[in-house]
């Protein structure tokens, strides 16, 4: 028995340091090994939860949080991560906010507390809920703003609810308890940014493109080509106003966008640009030399996962973001003459 207990703990152990790496394939196998020892263990399925949302399984990962709770129902790290898997990428806040009234309930100190709070000001905001939501923080115990893993999504909220100052040092906080943390560096140029401090926005916008790349893409990542059929797929389905202007387009598929465009003003965290040919050239022309004549779309893939959150999110994300990019650019431009004729 006692060596049976050793290779659980040992499989959960490895399990969590995988997941923490962002191997949700790898935690996933440890996990099953985990099962086949003690299939009533609500830390077993905790974990296999955990990992299946890691390797885009939302819906396989909220089962396992419940067969969690079903063992345990005062599991309150099961709870949590039901209830910010309801959040995002399930779409079910009314949900969530149930189970974090469920977690209120056991949290046991004020890092739970806060845990509990911040997901509700997320899950508020979601809504639109913005009054709720700015309650909801002003509750969060000031133990949060020094708390590792708790203080990032504490200033991002407030940056959310377009309170800078309140967001500022939080950030920065986060910036100096996880340096390398992507995320925090790009909300740091968020503020910057809207401060009107260009230097330093660049400046941590190139940090953010640095330590995105340094990420491993998500298990559920599509292989370059399966990604290219995606994007045809949703360059056909196109609106019929906007897609001739698209359809014959050359298409470029991108980790993220380059130092130089991000030097430039691009946001690192763009999904795509779509780029007109010069000034005068008729769109699918090809006999306008010497100058180009086809639009060019730049399609950042890291991006578009980072925003869909899933393999089954990439489509309708690339579609939404192109078709913002077109009717943006295209259509305006309709006016002048060539890209609505």
């Amino acid at each position: 028995m006692h060596n049976t207990m050793d290779q659980l703990s040992a499989h959960l152990d490895r399990g969590w340091d995988l997941a923490q790496r962002g191997d949700g394939l790898g935690a996933l196998a440890c996990a099953r090994r985990a099962l086949e020892i003690d299939p009533q263990s609500p830390e077993v399925h905790n974990l296999l939860g955990f990992s299946s949302a890691l390797a885009g399984e939302a819906e396989e990962a909220l089962e396992h949080y419940r067969q969690a709770l079903a063992l345990d129902e005062t599991y309150f790290e099961a709870m949590i991560n039901a209830a910010e898997l309801l959040v995002f990428p399930l779409g079910d806040v009314e949900g969530a906010l149930s189970q974090l009234d469920d977690a209120l309930e056991f949290a046991m100190n004020e890092d739970e507390v806060s845990e509990c709070l911040l997901l509700r000001a997320e899950a508020q905001l979601s809504q639109n809920d913005l009054e709720g939501a700015k309650k909801t923080l002003a509750g969060v115990p000031e133990a949060a703003s020094q708390h590792e893993h708790l203080v990032f999504t504490f200033g991002r909220l407030h940056y959310e609810l377009g309170q800078l100052d309140q967001a500022a040092p939080l950030i920065q906080t986060a910036i100096e308890k996880q340096p390398h943390l992507a995320d925090a560096h790009y909300y740091w140029g968020l503020i910057c940014d809207e401060r009107g401090d260009i230097s330093s926005a660049t400046q941590a916008f190139l940090k953010t493109r640095m330590y995105d790349l340094e990420r491993p893409p998500p298990p559920w990542s599509p292989s370059p080509e399966q990604f290219s059929i995606m994007v045809r797929n949703v360059v056909e389905r196109l609106d019929q106003v906007l897609a001739p202007f698209v359809r014959e387009a050359e298409v470029y598929i991108i980790d993220v966008p380059g130092a130089e465009l991000v030097v430039d003003a691009v946001d690192p965290r763009t999904e795509l640009i779509l780029d007109l040919p010069p000034e005068g050239q008729e769109v699918g022309r090809i006999d306008a030399a010497p100058a180009r004549s086809k639009v060019r779309i730049f399609i950042y893939q890291r991006n578009v996962e980072l925003a869909a959150g899933s393999l089954e999110g990439i489509e309708d994300e690339l579609a939404r973001a192109l078709e913002q990019e077109a009717t943006q650019i295209l259509v305006e431009k309709g006016p002048k003459g060539s890209a609505l004729n």
